[in-house]
C-alpha cells in the first residue's frame, strides 16, 4: 500500500469523536501550512478459531472495510465543510496500526491522533502502539486533546514548550517557534530545576547548593539556548519561565489553556525519559491541550 503525498498531515480515523476532533485540528494545521490532509484508517481482522460460528474471513474483511470507508467519508465531509479547498487524501489499510502509522510518518509533516479511540486505534495512547510511534516515527506526533477526552482541542492560547538544554529539546524549541509563528501565538519556554538533581544525576554536595545560583544558571542557559531562535523568529513574542519543581507539574499548570504543548521525546535533567514511563502518560492523560512529541531528528535545528 503506497503512503501519502510527501509532507502531508496524517491523522488516524477510527470512528470515535476524539479522532474526528483530531482530524479537525489536523485540517486547520494542514490548511494553515498549505499541505494536504491524509485520513488513514487501519484495521486488523481478529483471529477467531470457531469456524461456522462467525462469517467467512472475506465477509469479516468486507465488513471492516465498509465500516472504515464510512468513518473516513464522515470525517472528510466534516473537514470539507470547514476547509472547502483543502486537498484530502484517504487510505484504508489492513495492517498493524503502529506499523502502518510509522510507515505513514516517513513522508508526513506530522501525525495527529485523538486522545482516545475505537476500532484499530483502541489503546493507542496507553500501550505499545503509542510508544512505538513515539520511538520509531519519522515526524512529530501530536495528540489532539482537551480537558474533556472527547472535546474539541482548544484553538487560541500560547504555544508552550519544555526545554532542558538537550539536543532533543533544541528540536522541540524549533518546532514550537515554528508553530507560534504559524498561528501568530505567544510562546512560553519552560525549564524546571531541582536542588537534588542536575542533568539526571544527583548533585555533589546537594545539601550545600544555593537555590538562587541554580535558578540563575538555568535561566542564563535557557536564554542562551533561545537566543538564536529569537533571531530566526523575531516576530514571535517569547516568555521564559524557570521554575523549581517537577517538569510534569510545571508543564500541566503552565499549559492550561495553551494551543499546543511541545516536548522532546527524551532529554536530560528534568525532562529525561519523557516518553518512557509515567511522565508521558501523565502529560497525555491530563494535559488540557494538544501535546506534540518531537524527536531530535524530527525538526531541522540548524540555524
Amino acid at each position: 500500500m503506497p503512503v501519502g503525498t510527501e509532507r502531508s498531515i496524517v491523522t488516524g480515523i477510527d470512528g470515535s469523536r476524539s479522532a474526528g476532533n483530531a482530524a479537525i485540528w489536523a485540517s486547520d494545521e494542514a490548511a494553515k501550512r498549505g499541505l494536504p490532509l491524509r485520513l488513514v484508517h487501519v484495521f486488523t481482522i481478529p483471529v477467531v478459531k470457531m469456524p461456522g460460528v462467525v462469517p467467512s474471513f472475506e465477509g469479516v474483511r468486507e465488513g471492516f472495510e465498509s465500516r472504515g470507508r464510512a468513518w473516513i467519508s464522515e470525517v472528510k465531509e466534516a473537514v470539507h465543510a470547514r476547509h472547502a479547498d483543502l486537498v484530502i487524501e484517504t487510505a484504508l489499510r489492513e495492517w498493524n496500526p503502529a506499523a502502518a502509522l510509522i510507515q505513514e510518518s516517513a513522508r508526513a509533516t506530522a501525525v495527529v491522533l485523538g486522545s482516545r479511540g475505537l476500532g484499530g486505534f483502541t489503546g493507542m495512547l496507553v500501550g505499545s502502539t503509542a510508544v512505538a510511534l513515539a520511538h520509531h516515527g519519522h515526524c512529530p506526533i501530536v495528540v489532539a486533546r482537551d480537558r474533556r477526552p472527547d472535546g474539541a482541542a482548544p484553538q487560541p492560547g500560547p504555544v508552550v514548550v519544555g526545554t532542558d538544554g538537550s539536543p532533543v529539546s533544541e528540536a522541540a524549541l524549533g518546532f514550537a517557534f515554528d508553530e507560534a509563528r504559524l498561528w501568530n501565538a505567544h510562546l512560553t519556554v519552560v525549564r524546571t530545576w531541582s536542588e537534588l538533581v542536575d542533568h539526571g544525576a544527583i548533585r555533589p554536595h546537594f545539601l550545600a547548593v544555593d537555590p538562587a545560583e541554580i535558578e540563575a544558571a538555568d535561566r542564563k542557559s535557557t536564554e542562551e539556548q533561545v537566543a538564536p531562535w529569537r533571531e530566526k523568529y523575531p516576530d514571535v513574542p517569547v516568555e521564559i519561565v524557570v521554575r523549581k519543581g517537577r517538569p510534569v507539574r510545571a508543564l500541566l499548570e503552565i499549559g492550561t489553556g495553551a494551543r499546543l504543548l511541545v516536548v522532546g521525546s527524551r532529554g536530560r535533567g528534568g525532562f529525561e525519559g519523557m516518553l518512557l514511563g509515567s511522565t508521558s502518560q501523565a502529560l497525555i492523560a491530563h494535559a488540557e491541550c494538544p501535546v506534540a512529541v518531537i524527536r531530535g531528528d524530527h525538526f531541522d535545528a540548524e540555524r
